[in-house]
Parts: C-alpha cells; sequence; structure tokens
C-alpha cells in the first residue's frame, strides 16, 4: 500500500466521489455526486490546504483522508483539521485508516508547521482516542451530537 497526494492519482476521484457520497448519504441527503467531485478537485493540491491524500495498491485506491482549514462550520477559530477520513468497507480492519491519519499529521507538521491537529467524530470517538486523539469539546452538526477532538503534533 501507498498514500500518496490525490494530485498525483485525480482519475481515484471516479471511485471515490461515490462512495464518500454514499457513506454519507443519510446526512447530507442534498449533497450530488457533481458536488462531491467538485469537493475532491478542491482537495488537488500539494502545498496548500485543502490537501487530500489516497491509500492505494497500484491502481486500486482504497480510501482517503485530508487536511483542511477548517472542517466544521462556525469553528474557524481552530485550526488545521483532520476531515474526509474514509477506507472502502472491503478493505477496512488492515490499518489503512491509521495510516492515512499518520499521514496527515506528517503532512501537518511538514507542510504547514503546526504543532496542533483538529477534528470532528459524530461516531468514531473511541478509535481515534486509540490514535492518541484527546476530547476537545462536544459539537453539534446539522443537528447531531459529535466531538471535537484534538492531537498534539511533535516535532520532527
Amino acid at each position: 500500500m501507498q498514500i500518496s497526494y490525490l494530485a498525483d492519482h485525480p482519475h481515484f476521484i471516479e471511485t471515490l466521489a461515490p462512495w464518500v457520497l454514499e457513506h454519507w448519504r443519510p446526512i447530507l441527503q442534498e449533497e450530488t455526486l457533481e458536488d462531491r467531485v467538485d469537493k475532491f478537485r478542491a482537495h488537488l493540491n500539494r502545498d496548500v490546504l485543502p490537501i487530500a491524500l489516497v491509500a492505494h495498491s497500484k491502481s486500486q485506491v482504497l480510501g482517503t483522508a485530508a487536511l483542511r482549514v477548517c472542517d466544521l462550520p462556525g469553528r474557524k477559530d481552530i485550526t488545521p483539521w483532520l476531515g474526509g477520513v474514509y477506507v472502502a468497507p472491503q478493505f477496512r480492519g488492515r490499518g489503512i485508516g491509521t495510516a492515512l491519519c499518520n499521514a496527515v499529521e506528517q503532512e501537518t507538521k511538514n507542510t504547514i508547521k503546526s504543532k496542533t491537529l483538529y477534528l470532528f467524530t459524530l461516531d468514531r470517538q473511541a478509535w481515534y482516542r486509540n490514535l492518541s486523539w484527546e476530547l476537545l469539546e462536544p459539537c453539534l452538526w446539522r443537528g447531531r451530537a459529535g466531538d471535537i477532538m484534538f492531537k498534539k503534533i511533535e516535532p520532527t
């Protein structure tokens, strides 16, 4: 498995967009496939945010994660954010999500030189705690309870 910039593999968007759209369909009912494709295209960067990374094996995309300025409306006071962590169901349980999160942490350290990274999650708090994330505070997103979490990024 490799982790690369989505900017180096934009053809993966045609696979990722429907996967992610379907995953978030219960909450983002108004979002279209075109909206999701446009969001991925906005992440085709290597040195400015937002940056998307992809886990892949040869020509097969396995998952994605992003480094963003902000990932929760109303919380532009804290930055940067890990967001969009997604691994296709058939590839879960193999450490791909952990590898993607670690790669975003490295990107945070190397590209934007931030010492803290944030995320919000509706239901994956325990998984992130296992990756050394800590609770910052509870939050609401689209009427659903979740948590903002943070992780201190150690200098290289």
